[in-house]
């Protein structure tokens, strides 16, 4: 507890009307004792009438879970159980700035008894990890404003930001949709693949090349053949964890959004009957779990997405690809998700995915530098704006030709905005599996 700037005010107005008391007449020099007599009567007074730290009661609603790339909210509730009263109520609430965005403090114009007070701070994720909120200040006024009080509560609430399970879900139910909307791809359940299934009577507006001409004469009527989508193929989802994917891009690491997709594309696949698996590497090998298959290795691939760490090292491609090479025998669909600066950077990794494409098919993943782009259509306004415009469009001009040089390798390549990457990479392994490439 102490007092305010009003409340000292007041203490010092008494000293210029003290001196121009006395200067007209001496013997009202009483008149400044009894001043502040009566203003430090009236402070404390005015704190008798404030609620006490002790009177407090503090409800706490945290979520013990938060996705990387949503937002939530912890709520607290005030209560009081005194006909004192707190105005001018500021609350504060303290996280760990490393993986949360510092929440603004929350007002309360008046506590009162009977009347619950509800505050609510936005908890926007930064990154992935297990994160604190370890305490909130309140500090609050008496009614006259001379004195302010204020506390500490101790929360010790350990919350942890895993992957975006809920974008995932919501974007696999629009994507597989038959009732899809333009600029969403359906998902075709019939005469894909060739891999046959069954005979069945022609009716019209089936396709006439499916037509099966011996059994129709066999059995005197057109039949037609029917096809299902070929499954149990391999797909392994390789990240790159090294310190290029930590750079932050629309609020959240590039790692994280590659999570995202990957996550994504990997519900798709096992929906589809293929068996996903996962990967991760920097300047050592991180993680590698082994291809599974079936609705229940989604939670598998979800936790150990979870446990991809952030690296600050240089990722060694040479390392990483030659031992994922090593570790699958059988042709499959290795998604690389990953980002480059230049050509010279890129040069290791190239040779690298050289080897890795021979035996198997590889999706190219990255995302679109959006403020390259925007650094390189900027209008110059200076030299100095000339240099960067000119600098920038060489970086992009450079990613071109690392993009050339893999597609010609027959590496598919994909290089989408943060927002739009996961429905692109679905699309993207659709229309492989469509046309039969793995």
């Amino acid at each position: 507890m102490r007092p305010t700037l009003r409340a000292a005010f007041l203490v010092g107005l008494g000293i210029p009307l003290s001196l121009v008391l006395i200067v007209g007449n001496e013997g009202l020099w009483l008149f400044g004792v009894l001043y502040l007599f009566f203003v430090l009567l009236l402070i404390g007074f005015d704190s008798l009438n404030m609620v006490l730290p002790s009177r407090l009661n503090l409800q706490q609603d945290i979520p013990s879970l938060l996705h990387a790339g949503g937002d939530d909210y912890a709520y607290f509730k005030l209560t009081v159980d005194t006909t004192q009263r707190a105005f001018g109520l500021d609350a504060l609430l303290e996280v760990d700035e490393t993986y949360l965005k510092r929440p603004d403090p929350a007002y309360i114009s008046r506590l009162e008894r009977s009347v619950p007070v509800d505050l609510a701070f936005p908890l926007r994720v930064k990154r992935r990890g297990s994160c604190q909120l370890s305490r909130l200040w309140l500090r609050w006024y008496s009614p006259w404003g001379l004195v302010e009080r204020k506390t500490v509560w101790d929360l010790k609430k350990t919350v942890t930001i895993i992957p975006n399970i809920t974008a995932v879900k919501s974007a696999a139910l629009q994507l597989s949709s038959r009732d899809a909307f333009h600029g969403i791809k359906v998902q075709k359940q019939q005469g894909d693949g060739t891999e046959f299934d069954a005979l069945r009577e022609y009716v019209p507006g089936f396709d006439l090349r499916s037509v099966d001409w011996k059994h129709s004469a066999r059995h005197r009527k057109l039949v037609c053949k029917e096809f299902q989508v070929e499954r149990n193929h391999n797909v392994i989802l390789a990240f790159d964890t090294g310190h290029l994917m930590c750079r932050p891009l629309d609020g959240l690491p590039q790692l994280d959004h590659m999570i995202n997709a990957g996550l994504l594309l990997g519900y798709m696949a096992l929906r589809g009957g293929d068996r996903v698996g996962l990967y991760g590497f920097n300047s050592r090998i991180q993680m590698f779990a082994e291809p599974l298959g079936g609705s229940r290795a989604f939670h598998h691939l979800q936790a150990n997405c979870a446990r991809l760490e952030y690296q600050h090292d240089e990722t060694n491609f040479t390392l990483g690809l030659a031992n994922l090479l090593g570790k699958l025998p059988r042709r499959s669909l290795i998604v690389i998700y990953t980002d480059f600066v230049d050509t010279v950077t890129a040069e290791l990794m190239i040779e690298n995915i050289t080897r890795l494409a021979k035996r198997h098919l590889i999706l190219f993943v990255t995302l679109s530098d959006r403020e390259l782009m925007n650094i390189s259509q900027l209008r110059p306004g200076s030299v100095t704006d000339i240099a960067r415009s000119v600098i920038a469009d060489d970086f992009l001009r450079e990613r071109r030709i690392v993009f050339e040089r893999l597609r010609r390798l027959g590496v598919h390549c994909l290089e989408a905005p943060a927002a739009s990457v996961s429905a692109a990479l679905v699309e993207r392994y659709l229309e492989i599996k469509q046309q039969e490439l793995i």
